[in-house]
């Protein structure tokens, strides 16, 4: 089941801060974005919240996401740890709950069983996770009642994930992609240089106009000041041309941001 996402959310990965967290979430909302994501891991979850309640934005009109850690997905852990996260947002549920890493505590029959559990009781909207592989997603989907309607993982021009855009289409579900604008790194790609210079834009709105762009793919870049979050939002009306999009396409150095290793078994 896709999911109908905005092609620029507000991701909040480092927004520690609780009163800046709280502003920046605040003031993303105002502007009209419309899709916010958190985690246990983060620790920025109350701030979260209280940004959202400072918003005068519907709650029913915003996608609210948060992760159950990697150390919390024993069964019993998981179902608590995840009331604990809607008291920390002030909400009565969320609309994705994400399985952060496929580690540590992370059991593939027990831990989705939680997840089923909290489904039904209401508590997420839809069941998602993160991190996952093509084989791990087979997995999931077979063990879950729940539908997967999500699968949040580093995406940007450098690393594509050809292969998992491929399954997101063939099943029906969406490709959250988060560092979309490579922590600034995009900076240093001539390719996306070249392309903004023609739009009068930045390389980091060209690399979130290239994933907008995508069959089933959404970004959720993080920025805390209003002119950066007004420069993510606005990079889903610029239009790239179809040679400018083969050109991102055709980028051959990869680049990964995230050591999946450190990132799920050292935090």
């Amino acid at each position: 089941m896709t999911l109908d996402l905005p092609p620029i959310g507000l991701g909040t990965s480092g927004n520690t801060d609780p009163e800046q967290c709280a502003e920046s979430v605040a003031n993303a909302l105002e502007m009209g974005y419309r899709h916010v994501d958190t985690a246990q891991m983060y620790d920025n979850e109350r701030a979260v919240g209280e940004g959202i309640a400072r918003a005068e934005v519907p709650r029913g009109e915003i996608t609210l996401a948060t992760k159950v850690h990697q150390k919390n997905l024993a069964y019993d852990d998981a179902i608590h740890t995840a009331h604990e996260s809607l008291d920390r947002l002030g909400v009565e549920s969320v609309d994705l709950l994400y399985v952060h890493w496929p580690t540590r505590a992370y059991d593939p029959e027990d831990s989705l069983a939680a997840f089923d559990e909290l489904y039904e009781a209401g508590v997420t909207e839809n069941v998602a996770v993160s991190n996952f592989t093509p084989e791990l997603l087979d997995e999931a989907r077979e063990l879950l009642s729940a539908p997967v309607v999500a699968n949040q993982v580093e995406l940007h021009p450098l690393l594509p994930q050809r292969e998992l855009r491929e399954y997101a289409v063939a099943h029906d579900l969406t490709l959250v992609a988060y560092c979309p604008v490579m922590r600034g790194e995009v900076e240093d790609v001539p390719e996306l240089v070249e392309i903004a210079e023609t739009h009068e834009a930045t390389p980091a709105q060209v690399s979130l106009a290239w994933i907008a762009g995508l069959e089933n793919v959404v970004a959720i870049p993080k920025a805390t000041g209003e002119d950066h979050l007004e420069e993510n939002l606005a990079a889903a009306d610029l239009d790239l041309t179809d040679e400018e999009r083969a050109m991102v396409d055709g980028i051959d150095e990869e680049r990964r941001l995230i050591d999946p290793e450190e990132a799920a078994w050292n935090r």
